[in-house]
């Protein structure tokens, strides 16, 4: 008898497990999501966007797909890559770059920026300065010679122009605080590195 008991607690266990297991998986609600690439700065239209079905998380803002006539004409805020679910901070108003913000462009050379940077990337900028706040050439971003300490900034990668300033620099364009905007002009040749730490639009 106590073998047949535990057995039929088994099965009600495992039919309580599956019919959870069957409610979570069928939690999942209809949101936005990106069809295609669209650049910082530029207002979505009906063809960026498209319907995917997504797990409710109640920790992660997502726009549902019934929002689509109000999420049509908002700027994105940072370049979005295809399949990046759409979330408010993502989007901005018309203007760009959104408040708070600023870009930048920089000449960089090979060693001062990761290979296969592309649109999208979100980036930590180091710009060498000494303690007195004087900008120093050649940064690491680790440490850097003669005392100097590089300052980090974040920023996403707008763009990336290998062909660049003509004279061997790349040329990337990076959107980041507006605070950081001076700090990063007033960085002198060769005194800026930046290192990848994400891909873009996630």
């Amino acid at each position: 008898m106590p073998f047949v008991a535990l057995g039929g607690l088994l099965v009600i266990v495992c039919v309580l497990a599956y019919a959870y297991g069957a409610v979570r998986l069928g939690d999942r609600v209809q949101v936005l999501a990106v069809a295609r690439p669209v650049a910082a700065g530029r207002p979505l239209t009906g063809a960026d966007l498209m319907q995917v079905s997504a797990a409710r998380d109640s920790g992660v803002r997502l726009i549902p797909a019934t929002n689509a006539v109000q999420v049509v004409g908002r700027t994105a805020v940072v370049p979005l890559v295809a399949g990046t679910l759409l979330s408010p901070q993502l989007l901005g108003d018309a203007a760009f770059p959104p408040a708070g913000k600023v870009t930048a462009s920089v000449a960089l050379k090979s060693g001062q920026y990761p290979q296969g940077l592309a649109a999208g990337a979100r980036v930590d900028v180091y710009v060498a300065v000494n303690s007195q706040g004087g900008a120093q050439p050649a940064p690491a971003a680790s440490s850097a010679p003669g005392g100097a300490v590089p300052a980090r900034l974040s920023a996403f990668v707008l763009g990336v122009d290998l062909a660049g300033d003509g004279q061997g620099a790349a040329v990337v364009t990076l959107l980041l605080d507006a605070s950081d905007g001076s700090r990063l002009a007033a960085a002198p040749p060769g005194g800026v590195v930046l290192m990848q730490t994400a891909p873009g639009g996630n």
